[in-house]
């Protein structure tokens, strides 16, 4: 690839757009909208890069470019998750989700769940698989008091 910009500048803009739309603290008002466009390289993260070099001898720019083209892949599979996260919970918060108190607001009866993703082919969506997490919900538990 012949960009201007090198994979080290673009690993760095991966971490900063991954922090502020898909890091502790996000909300959906942030600057991406929809499924398809919360990912890393619907932010143009991917345009004007330049990896010197060939693939027909040992080229570390190369290696270092495929193992941040993963990071895109696993960053666009976070940011679908967060954005159908619709509750704040553990480590991570939504800002539209908190109680009056500024308190994480969960969501059991909705989010009970350890969630994994499947990849189903290029340019087909992620299949999401839940497994519940078999415990009782806050709900379940106020109704047997």
């Amino acid at each position: 690839m012949k960009g201007r910009r090198t994979v080290n500048e673009l690993h760095r803009e991966l971490g900063r757009v991954m922090w502020e739309h898909v890091g502790m603290a996000r909300s959906e008002e942030r600057p991406w909208q929809g499924p398809e466009a919360h990912s890393p390289a619907a932010c143009g993260i991917l345009e004007d890069v330049r990896v010197p070099g060939s693939g027909a001898e040992l080229n570390q720019e190369l290696e270092k470019a495929g193992r941040v083209a993963d990071f895109l892949e696993f960053g666009e599979l976070m940011a679908r998750d967060a954005l159908l996260r619709r509750e704040s919970c553990g480590g991570h918060f939504r800002v539209e989700y908190q109680m009056a108190d500024g308190e994480a607001r969960r969501d059991d009866e909705n989010f009970c769940y350890v969630a994994a993703w499947q990849y189903k082919g290029v340019d087909q969506e992620p299949g999401l698989h839940k497994e519940s997490l078999g415990i009782r919900t806050r709900a379940a538990f106020h109704k047997e008091l």
